[in-house]
């Protein structure tokens, strides 16, 4: 009825030829002939009818051209995207210039913010936050981890020496040789590091001999998360075995809490692993009902081959062993299997370590999650999610 009543007012205005509907009908006052209120584009186009029997021939016939559309394998390779939902919270980027009189070479790239300096007289530093979850890291690697105002992750100001942070080290199995994916905590030199601020995450960038390693931070859109990917590439004609552990010293309360006696804070933490997904979960003990309730986990995603046991560690003095620190902890200097302690431990910590096989010109990927949540069945869905 709909396609009658259309065809019989085209007729009427002497929008249908020989071959069908005209191209279009023109309403532009400037275009319109003196008088008249309308002008018939009397042109064709092939392609536009053929559009048409297709979308008609596509309804009524159940959908072939989409089953054949999502058949592709590039389609298929994107499908996700069409699953996305809009973020809730969206918080606009200020532009640095008035966008009236600026040029477009003076407008800052919205993709790619800026370069950091890991050398800057006070330190380069960028946030990234959910509303809930945030993350601060400064160009050396450096930072820490908040939700809901209380501390996840441990951290003192100390602009001189920036080096409080949650860690991810590197270990050549073969040569013995460490560093970390950032510029701290080993200090570690390398033929090229860079640091990029986007919008949405932290990017560095280390080449070293013949291996380079990308360590991409993201806190996430959904969730109370954040993940650091780190990709080894090897550019080199042999095969490498790299141990990668992470190492991130938990606080689960305020900050100001932590500073005024952070020996008294660790006590209250409990930590354990969960052998099938091989994630650690910790929790704050509540010392009164009114107390709120945090839970933390610590997840590995390998994307390559893996080699070995998983390993895990709880107990900050087991890793960086007696005497020891961060910036060569005897856990990973000494290439020693973590202990895989639980329980309440006097000095709480997450760490994981993975090793991977890097064949010539592959990449390797490890994302490490840490998440957080008021109640663990809460963070199993996360654990389960990602």
């Amino acid at each position: 009825t709909a396609v009658g009543m259309l065809g019989e007012a085209a007729r009427q205005v002497g929008a249908i030829g020989q071959y069908g509907y005209y191209e279009a009908i023109d309403y532009t006052p400037d275009r319109v002939p003196e008088g008249q209120q309308m002008a018939v584009v009397q042109t064709f186009m092939a392609h536009h009818q053929g559009m048409s029997i297709a979308a008609i021939a596509d309804a009524v016939l159940d959908g072939p051209l989409r089953a054949g559309f999502h058949d592709d394998p590039m389609v298929q390779a994107t499908e996700l995207l069409l699953q996305e939902r809009i973020p809730r919270n969206v918080v606009s980027t200020p532009l640095f210039v008035s966008a009236a009189a600026a040029t477009r070479a003076q407008l800052p790239d919205l993709g790619e913010w800026r370069n950091a300096n890991p050398w800057a007289p006070t330190p380069d530093t960028q946030l990234l936050s959910n509303g809930r979850y945030s993350v601060m890291m400064t160009a050396s690697g450096a930072g820490y981890a908040t939700w809901r105002g209380m501390a996840v992750t441990r951290w003192r100001e100390d602009a001189t020496r920036d080096d409080w942070g949650a860690w991810i080290y590197l270990r050549d199995t073969v040569s013995g040789e460490i560093w970390s994916a950032g510029l701290q905590p080993t200090g570690a030199p390398a033929n090229r590091y860079d640091v990029v601020f986007n919008e949405d995450r932290v990017e560095i960038t280390q080449l070293g001999l013949d291996l380079e390693t990308t360590l991409e931070v993201i806190v996430s859109a959904e969730d109370d998360a954040e993940v650091r990917r780190i990709a080894l590439t090897n550019l080199g004609a042999k095969p490498r075995e790299i141990e990668v552990t992470s190492y991130v010293e938990l606080a689960l309360a305020p900050a100001a809490a932590d500073i005024s006696h952070p020996a008294f804070s660790k006590l209250f933490i409990q930590a354990e692993h969960l052998p099938t997904t091989g994630a650690l979960l910790a929790h704050r003990r509540r010392r009164s009902p009114s107390e709120p309730e945090i839970w933390a986990a610590h997840l590995a995603v390998l994307e390559g081959q893996g080699v070995g046991a998983r390993e895990f560690e709880t107990d900050r003095a087991r890793f960086i062993g007696r005497g020891g620190d961060v910036q060569a902890p005897m856990a990973i200097a000494g290439g020693r299997t973590l202990s895989g302690s639980v329980g309440t431990v006097i000095d709480p910590i997450f760490a994981l370590k993975r090793r991977v096989r890097v064949e010539p010109g592959r990449t390797a990927r490890i994302a490490f999650w840490t998440m957080v949540g008021d109640s663990r069945d809460q963070l199993l869905v996360f654990i389960d999610k990602h």
